[in-house]
């Protein structure tokens, strides 16, 4: 018993490394892990030792990350209680759907379903209603395991959306210019590609509900550069702005038909809690800011100062 004791308290000296468990291995199958990553030279005191502290009874498929200093016995026991290795992926507030996709492609461990699987399924299997997918992921850090899929993540990170939007069109403002926490999401998704600064996100919201309310074309580049799809890389120029699009603000009415990006919590709220300001322009300043105006012809001075 003695050294059987000895055995499986001996610290592990090696590098840190990685155990995966199969579903359905048994505590035999374990054991010849042990051996086979240098953790222990014999199986035998791998299968007492989860006979005799009752181990073998909870042991958990997973990848287990055994760290320099552990023991058999620590291992095993972090088997035992299902301390699989998280590994993480964040979504960036404003990044597009296609930009989220290339990021999950580089997880890690991560198993890969989304690009054999058709829209109409992925809509499907994380509760989505809306034609596009776009927007519908909320901005976080995502813990997952080896073994889970980009489905599965795209699914909590769907829902938390949904959660954070319903919650910030419980608390909106009256007399807004949108109608439906879609159409929050689709404002909220502008707002966080125009605004450098969370300060600035209520007074750009402000202006475009004051250009909505007045019928008024949005006229903002990042709904341009969304519609001209992925590919567009460079300097957007005039030519881009007349090239009509649905996502084209500067030549259609209203909203466009659905986010161009990601929006964050403070994006969200500042879609249903606008400004009241007077302003119906803002242009970028070059340092993160932008100048508000009231008037065209003031506007006009700004982007001569700031643009031209």
């Amino acid at each position: 018993m003695l050294f059987l004791y000895q055995s499986v308290r001996d610290p592990f000296d090696q590098p840190d490394r990685f155990l995966h468990i199969p579903t359905g291995d048994g505590l035999s199958k374990i054991a010849r892990q042990f051996v086979d990553l240098q953790l222990i030279s014999q199986a035998w005191p791998i299968l007492a030792w989860g006979v005799l502290s009752g181990v073998s009874r909870s042991l958990q498929a997973g990848e287990y990350l055994v760290e320099t200093g552990m023991t058999p016995a620590q291992v095993l026991g972090k088997i035992g209680r299902g301390e699989v290795f998280q590994r993480r992926v964040t979504i960036l507030e404003g990044l597009t759907y296609h930009q989220l996709l290339e990021r999950l492609q580089k997880a890690q461990r991560l198993d890969r379903v989304l690009e054999n699987t058709p829209a109409g399924e992925i809509h499907a299997a994380i509760g989505h209603p809306y034609g596009t997918l776009e927007g519908s992921f909320y901005p976080d850090t995502y813990h997952y395991g080896a073994g889970d899929s980009d489905l599965e993540l795209l699914a909590r990170a769907s829902e938390k959306m949904r959660r954070e939007r319903e919650a910030a069109w419980s608390v909106r403002a009256a007399d807004l210019a949108i109608d439906s926490p879609y159409e929050a999401l689709i404002l909220a998704s502008i707002i966080q590609k125009e605004a450098m600064r969370v300060e600035e996100m209520s007074v750009i919201s402000g202006v475009l509900h004051n250009r909505l309310k007045l019928g008024m074309r949005l006229q903002v580049d990042p709904t341009v550069i969304y519609g001209l799809g992925p590919g567009f890389k460079g300097k957007l120029r005039r030519k881009h702005l007349r090239k009509d699009t649905p996502y084209n603000t500067y030549t259609r009415n209203g909203l466009p038909p659905g986010p161009i990006a990601s929006p964050g919590r403070e994006a969200l709220l500042a879609a249903v809690q606008p400004s009241q300001t007077p302003y119906l322009y803002f242009v970028a300043k070059g340092d993160g800011t932008h100048h508000f105006s009231s008037t065209l012809a003031e506007h006009n001075r700004a982007v001569k100062k700031y643009i031209k």
